[in-house]
């Protein structure tokens, strides 16, 4: 009964007219930017590791760069948003394990400085074992650090990002493999770029299943993925995924032209994912009713599961 009090009864209008839940105070393009970032970084670890495995030194060159330079400019991003990098040091004082942020500050500090380390060593060539043993590093924190920023969305109380907890870390993973595998077919040979092809493809089949599972099941609260300006994001997002995918999976390694386009179409559309879903939430958070809703829902299902209990 104490949910039933706390939900309003005047919608679609919130208390005094104001939104129910308070709007992240996060920025854009900051903290859209960190997430595609983190995204590219982490699966470039692991694709750089595995291209080293497999002796593809051109290819182990590139994802280890953007693994480097993508941490870099993600902490950026992320300091930058904070305004003080003291801030960002100050979550590293202590280790909250229920806490994703916290985590995620444990998770992007010690990565930043492992891809740094392997990154220097792959391009100028010395220290190769010193390189070799911080790109391992780098490839085991590489899928937390890909996916941990969709348990910080999920941990909030904006509806469109906590109703998609089960969905979001494989829309961020799979959009984090498909962006490292497009940059990776960017700027390496055709005979060397087969791993990324493959990771680019694997990550989209990866995103667009998840994000169609998310739209599908999440109803009413899944509308601001579809509508307005984070509709049109997700969609343009979705067709470059589509194509690029395709094109680098059945055409790319003919054609060196094919590779470079799809591999900038899926770079693009993981940074359009992640614009579209950062911009959904923030609607969802200022329109009282996918709040309300949810709410009033529960409250009637659990009604009806009282009403056939005491019926029996």
């Amino acid at each position: 009964m104490r949910e039933q009090r706390m939900v309003p009864e005047a919608s679609p209008d919130s208390y005094y007219g104001r939104p129910i839940i308070k709007e992240p105070t996060w920025k854009t393009p900051d903290v859209p930017l960190y997430l595609f970032l983190g995204g590219l970084a982490g699966a470039s670890a692991v694709l750089a590791e595995g291209a080293a495995v497999t002796d593809r030194p051109d290819l182990e060159r590139v994802a280890r760069v953007a693994a480097g330079a993508g941490a870099a400019l993600g902490t950026v991003a992320l300091v930058h948003d904070l305004h003080r990098p003291e801030r960002f040091l100050n979550m590293l004082r202590v280790l909250k394990p229920t806490s994703p942020l916290s985590v995620g500050s444990w998770i992007l500090a010690p990565f930043s400085g492992l891809s740094a380390a392997a990154a220097a060593s792959s391009v100028t060539g010395r220290l190769p074992r010193v390189g070799r043993l911080a790109g391992v590093g780098a490839t085991v924190l590489g899928p937390p650090l890909a996916t941990y920023t969709a348990a910080l969305l999920a941990n909030t109380a904006v509806p469109a990002w906590h109703e998609a907890h089960r969905e979001l870390p494989f829309v961020f993973a799979g959009s984090g493999a498909t962006a490292a595998g497009g940059f990776a077919c960017l700027f390496t040979p055709l005979d060397q770029a087969g791993p990324a092809r493959r990771m680019l493809a694997a990550g989209a089949l990866v995103e667009l299943a998840a994000a169609e599972r998310l739209t599908g099941r999440l109803g009413l609260v899944g509308e601001p993925y579809g509508q307005g300006r984070p509709g049109r994001l997700m969609r343009t997002a979705r067709v470059l995924t589509s194509v690029g995918g395709t094109a680098a999976l059945v055409a790319g390694r003919r054609s060196r032209t094919v590779s470079v386009l799809a591999g900038a179409a899926c770079v693009a559309a993981s940074v359009l994912t992640r614009f579209g879903i950062f911009e959904a939430g923030m609607a969802s958070a200022r329109d009282p009713k996918y709040t309300v809703e949810p709410q009033r829902e529960r409250l009637r299902a659990r009604a009806a599961e009282r009403a056939g209990t005491l019926g029996r």
